[in-house]
């Protein structure tokens, strides 16, 4: 970025409507600046021997104090490099063992350590921490730590757990297992967001006699304050003193203050502050700095205020910094008390500390807020505090919000062109700020070129550290969306997503436009998205997506909305659930049709008959017996029917005699009215098909139910069953044939009965005596002899 340090550019800057600046009173929204800005989410706690640490960063092992930093030695670092190399590119054989051998035949404990620390794939590290060890090297307390610390920062954390536990024994009980293990693997717990395994680390540690240290707590505590859990904290700081005896040093109450001021408990945060000097803690700038902010941030300036002025007080060799006057001028900035804030800066000055760009910016945002226009004319051009400040990206968008937000948006992109003119670079947060503001004026045209510019670019992806409100863009997104433009929409959108900023609603404004647009595959793929990120999609939104997939002819994709509809606690239509099963059946989706149709049955819905026969058509065409045969139950189950015998003359004409059998079972089981003449030709199947068993049971149950009269298969079943020894069965289906027989000839036999009377009545009489009317018959001719063969 090139510095505004000639009069003629700052001149040039100047020249700017500044006297237009804030005509109406606005609020500068915080989203839309860099998080340079927010200094204090920077800000750092310093830990043992003065270093500091940022404590939102992983911590590493300089929590104890103790980080282990592998030596440089040149030669035996080039030596690691080499072994690294090798095993990076290499799959693990015996020859890359046997080439690594050759290159340290005896490997150092730094050349180990240093090897471990550039290979890049996780188990190869193991792989190479066991093959050293089999090659005569002993690991000592320093390497096992360094390999759970490898193992817990590439959250590995299962292996990690395992891996300590495996220590005493891995090393034949030579390595103990200490404190800083488990702080290791507690703090890398920590930053997986995982609390509870922390404290359960915690507890495994002293449950196997390992007294938790002062750094011990500090990480336990570190993770809890975090996650807001205050009333854990309270208890932990206890067992610490009343449990452990452990004295707390000027880092625990760091991490104490700054946690409780951090979930708005400031008075909890001071009484920590008051407590330090118990413990012989002396506070630090630190210290001070995060009570400071917590204070500035509850609205209590004035205290801190005063709570600096008295730091000179309490330790001679402790003096306020730039955060410090910075988190002040902040505080009275937010309460537009501009003047005071101005006092600070010069009391700042005056103490020979330099202001930095975050100090200038902010006060640049207080005098935007408070429209104290010639004063920050006069900030600008380095009259206040008498130091050289050179505007920088953060400056700009504060100065174009403030006029956006003042309605004064010509002169904001003025600055946007000044901006580019004297080669500051804009971010995501000047261009989110200006296209919302055009997109509200109605010039799209000129927000579509700015969202343009910002695509190309990918300016979204650049800026990793600003945080414009993505909310911004959706003006833009509906936008380009209801013209056509989607697929430019979701560029940027995605450009979003992979920068860790997330919309809900720009999901349902690209899904409806690919839908408008007839993308319906890209508007699914959205759908996937917003779900893995647990956003609900509306019920508009599925209702859209699964008609158009359906129109597009995409039934598989259509079932899958579908599903996760249900999921998302949104009943669809019945008409929608029949309109995707008849576009699967289409498709001849066996699988998916059927899911259908258990899906249906579990959220209740009327089925549709023919929809269900189709089903189970397809299923049986497919090869899926058992699905059909679990489809067609499920459904009379349910209270639901399918067209019993459409399903049998499909199955009979298809050749599936057994099936069609097993079906006209299942009808006569559920008292189904059945077609005599299809149970006729599927009995005669079977006895082509030598399937005697099932085609006697098939004619067993019609006799159960009354209905075998009208058969007329029965004679070609008797005579299969006689031919195939099945002679009981055979004499079975005989006499109901006869008896069948007699009933449809009953006036034709009494006739004929009284013709052979009255022609041989003597004979007769003699022969009839103890005879059966049936086996008269038979003797006589009357009937058929051989209906008994």
């Amino acid at each position: 970025m090139a510095a505004l340090s000639s009069s003629h550019s700052r001149a040039e800057l100047l020249s700017l409507s500044l006297s237009q600046l804030l005509k109406h009173r606005g609020s500068t929204d915080l989203n839309l600046l860099p998080s340079s800005l927010r200094f204090f989410s920077t800000q750092k706690i310093r830990g043992k021997h003065g270093v500091e640490n940022d404590e939102d960063s992983d911590g590493g092992e300089e929590l104890d104090g103790r980080k282990f930093k592998p030596k440089r030695s040149s030669t035996k670092t080039k030596r690691a490099k080499s072994m690294a190399r090798l095993i990076n590119t290499k799959p693990w054989s015996r020859d890359l063992e046997s080439s690594l051998a050759s290159l340290a035949p005896s490997p150092s404990k730094t050349t180990v350590v240093q090897t471990l620390h550039f290979i890049n794939s996780l188990p190869k590290a193991m792989q190479f921490f066991d093959w050293v060890q089999k090659i005569g090297f002993t690991h000592d307390q320093q390497s096992y730590f360094f390999m759970l610390e490898i193992l817990g920062r590439a959250r590995n954390l299962n292996v990690a757990r395992n891996f300590l536990n495996s220590i005493e024994r891995r090393s034949n009980g030579v390595v103990k297992l200490e404190d800083k293990f488990f702080n290791s693997l507690i703090r890398s717990y920590g930053r997986a967001g995982l609390f509870q395994e922390a404290c359960k680390v915690f507890e495994m540690m002293k449950a196997i006699g390992v007294s938790p240290s002062v750094f011990s707590f500090n990480s336990l505590l570190l993770i809890l304050l975090k996650r807001g859990r205050t009333n854990m904290a309270k208890s932990l700081f206890d067992e610490m003193l009343k449990t452990y005896g452990v004295t707390p040093d000027t880092y625990t109450f760091n991490i104490l203050i700054r946690g409780f001021c951090k979930n708005s408990m400031v008075e909890e945060g001071f009484r920590f502050f008051k407590e330090m000097r118990k413990f012989n803690c002396d506070a630090d700038v630190i210290t001070y700095n995060t009570l400071v902010d917590g204070m500035c941030r509850a609205g209590k300036v004035r205290i801190a205020h005063n709570l600096v002025k008295g730091m000179d007080k309490r330790d001679v060799d402790l003096s306020p910094n730039v955060v410090t006057y910075t988190t002040l001028i902040r505080g009275y900035c937010m309460k537009q008390e501009i003047d005071a804030a101005l006092d600070v800066f010069r009391e700042m000055v005056d103490r020979g500390l330099k202001p930095n760009e975050i100090t200038y910016n902010t006060l640049v945002k207080g005098l935007s807020e408070v429209q104290e226009i010639d004063k920050l004319k006069e900030l600008l051009a380095g009259k206040i505090g008498g130091g050289v400040f050179t505007p920088d990206t953060c400056t700009f968008n504060t100065l174009m919000d403030a006029q956006c937000n003042a309605g004064n948006l010509n002169e904001a992109l003025k600055i946007f062109e000044k901006m580019l003119e004297l080669h500051v670079q804009p971010d995501s947060a000047s261009y989110s700020a200006l296209i919302r503001n055009l997109c509200q004026k109605g010039d799209f045209e000129r927000a579509e070129e700015l969202f343009d510019e910002l695509s190309e670019k990918e300016i979204l992806l650049r800026d990793l550290r600003c945080r414009p409100l993505v909310a911004a863009f959706n003006p833009m997104f509906e936008y380009l969306c209801r013209n056509g433009k989607t697929m430019k929409a979701e560029k940027v959108f995605r450009q979003l997503m992979k920068s860790g900023k997330q919309d809900p609603p720009s999901y349902k404004t690209l899904i409806m436009g690919h839908c408008r647009e007839a993308t319906f595959q890209a508007g699914y793929d959205l759908l996937v998205l917003m779900l893995r990120r647990d956003f609900v999609p509306d019920y508009e939104t599925y209702q859209s997506l699964i008609d158009g997939l359906l129109q597009k002819g995409e039934p598989i994709l259509a079932y899958r909305a579908l599903e996760s509809m249900l999921k998302s606690c949104h009943l669809p239509a019945t008409f929608t659930f029949h309109s995707v099963l008849a576009e699967l059946l289409k498709r001849s989706c066996a699988s998916e049709s059927a899911s259908s149709i258990l899906l249906m049955l579990e959220t209740r819905i009327r089925q549709n008959i023919y929809l269900s026969t189709q089903t189970v058509r397809l299923l049986f065409s497919c090869g899926k017996r058992d699905k059909a045969y679990q489809i067609v139950g499920l459904l009379y189950d349910n209270g639901f029917m399918v067209e019993m015998g459409e399903l049998i003359d499909f199955l009979f004409l298809s050749k599936r005699l057994f099936d069609a059998y097993k079906m006209l079972l299942f009808s006569l089981e559920k008292h189904q009215t059945t077609d005599v003449k299809m149970c006729s030709t599927v009995i005669e199947g079977l006895c082509k098909s030598k399937r005697l068993c099932e085609a006697f049971a098939l004619y067993y149950e019609l006799v159960e139910k009354g209905i075998h009269q009208q058969l007329s298969c029965i004679e070609e079943l008797r005579i299969a069953l006689h031919a195939g020894g099945k002679f009981e069965e055979a004499n079975f289906v005989s006499k109901r044939l006869q008896t069948h027989w007699l009933s449809d000839n009953s006036e034709q036999i009494s006739s004929e009965i009284h013709r052979h009377q009255s022609m041989y009545k003597p004979k007769v009489c003699r022969h009839r005596k103890g005879v059966s009317d049936e086996r008269f018959l038979i003797r006589s001719g009357v009937c058929d002899a051989g209906i008994h063969n």
